[in-house]
């Protein structure tokens, strides 16, 4: 009697779980066996999809095959051997080679031509079947997202609630992962710290794992917490209709301070402009050096034009620049009034119009993009990486038309700010310690560049419009106006321009604004 090998397949672990499918399957073999006199000395049984190649109890059955330890296997059907024509023609390679392959269910000689040509004809059926579902499955997906819906299952912080519905948040975790995000925006938490600060306020993935720093990394990475949708093998973005956990502008400072993380090394010398200034002709930083009781930066690539800047040069230059920021008593008096007039309830109806337009101004731009992709007029590289930056523009704008106060008290609050800031500011740089500087400069410049001898600093928006404020210090623009009257009006003027332009910005985040500052003119240039 020969000795033949039984094998048994379902497509997924759920399946087998079950069981119902394997014991019909092997009953069905075992039958065939009996009725044809085979006896079954080894069973294969495998929890695997036919659709992929590399199933590990498939490839060893047939590894012992060929080896002869059985004179053939017997199959319930041949869908249940493969379903795609790689595996098929292994099967077929060995059948050349005298090994049995028979199919419990159905009844074919594979060695005649004709039981061969209608068991090739059943295989490229299973390998179609498998094609069209994978389509179908792929069409599927892909309705779900652009509904705004996720169709895989809920990340940490959120809970499924079935096909078709928005995933809601977990009550038990999503504050964890609020606090997660804010404390490590505070940049006093490496990964490390943020992991073990979360523990000890009770936060766990689930009973029986713990929190480990790749799942926090791959936490703070992910814009779904935000309302955005990003597929991270195509790296495709849809707007979601779940509720986001946190703004996107508190998103997009924990990824400059993952993107923009630096070596911790040890401090020796803290000179004030440490990491600051880089060259402009090969893009590397000025490092800090003392020479002769005297601080200088210089570039330390090799053949660079660069050779180097005194850092009382650069104070000097910084000091002309904050000079011309710096408001005066009087101007921040006017400001701070103007500022509170323009509190009210008429400013939050003309910020919620405004808003909305925004928003639908950004769907009439993605929807242009998306047509423009289908006529072929851009490639799909570019198409994702403008979607992608449309996607976060929307995300952003309609968090802020959804609680449009809080977006107002934001942008006073940044009015505020910049208002503090340039109020005494030139005496409130020059007492300030070596690390506030770098932090006043950081906030108020974009670019801060050494080309040869040529030094360059340019300043972000709002401070740009401060100093491009009408300045005479000679006397009026005209011979026979007082400066008291227009040349006060007209910097009163530039002033409030500012405040409007801070309170009907649009919600573009600071490096947004700092690349559109880079582009326009220089506000300080001079030769060192």
């Amino acid at each position: 009697m020969k000795s033949y090998f039984g094998y048994t397949r379902v497509s997924t672990a759920k399946q087998g779980a079950q069981g119902v499918s394997l014991i019909e399957q092997k009953s069905a073999i075992e039958r065939y066996a009996a009725k044809n006199g085979f006896a079954i000395v080894e069973w294969f049984e495998e929890r695997e999809t036919a659709a992929k190649r590399g199933r590990p109890v498939f490839s060893r059955m047939l590894a012992l095959l060929r080896r002869g330890k059985a004179a053939g296997v017997i199959i319930h059907k041949i869908d249940r051997s493969a379903r795609n024509l790689k595996d098929w023609a292994d099967l077929g390679e060995m059948i050349d080679a005298g090994v049995e392959l028979h199919f419990a269910a159905d009844a074919l000689d594979l060695n005649s031509r004709g039981g061969r040509l209608s068991a090739d004809i059943q295989a490229v059926v299973a390998a179609d079947y498998i094609r069209n579902l994978r389509e179908e499955t792929r069409k599927g997906f892909y309705g779900r997202l652009k509904q705004g819906l996720y169709p895989l299952g809920a990340p940490v912080g959120y809970l499924d609630q079935g096909g078709g519905k928005p995933k809601i948040p977990d009550p038990a975790t999503a504050p964890f992962v609020r606090q997660a995000f804010e404390l490590y925006a505070t940049r006093a938490y490496s990964l490390h710290a943020l992991r073990d600060e979360l523990v000890n306020r009770g936060f766990r993935r689930s009973s029986s794992r713990s929190l480990q720093v790749s799942s926090l990394s791959h936490l703070l990475n992910n814009p779904f917490y935000t309302g955005v949708i990003r597929l991270k093998t195509t790296g495709e973005t849809f707007r979601g209709v779940h509720e986001p956990l946190v703004s996107v502008a508190m998103y997009e400072r924990v990824q400059s301070i993952l993107k923009g993380k630096l070596v911790h090394r040890v401090v020796t010398h803290d000179f004030t402009y440490r990491r600051l200034f880089s060259c402009g002709l090969c893009g590397g930083a000025l490092i800090g050096e003392r020479q002769k009781g005297r601080i200088y930066y210089r570039c330390h690539t090799k053949d660079c034009e660069t050779a180097g800047v005194r850092e009382d040069a650069l104070s000097e230059a910084v000091n002309m620049l904050l000079h011309r920021v710096e408001l005066t008593p009087d101007e921040v008096t006017e400001a701070k009034e103007y500022l509170a007039r323009k509190r009210g309830e008429g400013v939050r109806r003309d910020a919620e119009a405004a808003l909305t337009l925004q928003v639908a101004s950004a769907r009439s731009r993605l929807d242009r993009l998306t047509d423009a992709f289908v006529d072929g007029l851009i490639e799909k590289p570019v198409f994702e990486e403008r979607r992608t930056s449309l996607v976060s523009d929307l995300a952003r704008l309609e968090g802020n038309l959804a609680d449009v106060d809080d977006h107002l008290a934001r942008k006073q609050a940044e009015v505020a700010r910049t208002l503090e800031l340039a109020e005494n500011l030139v005496l409130g740089y020059e007492t300030a310690r070596p690390a506030k500087k770098r932090e006043i400069l950081e906030s108020m410049t974009s670019n801060r560049t050494l080309s040869g001898k040529n030094l360059e600093i340019r300043l972000r928006i709002p401070f740009e419009a401060l100093a491009r404020r009408p300045c005479f210090q000679l006397g009026a623009p005209h011979r026979c106006t007082p400066r008291t009257s227009e040349t006060c009006a007209r910097r009163r003027e530039a002033v409030f321009a500012v405040i409007d332009n801070i309170l009907d910005d649009d919600g573009k985040p600071a490096k947004s604004r700092a690349k559109s500052a880079t582009s326009t003119k220089s506000t300080h240039r001079r030769d060192v």
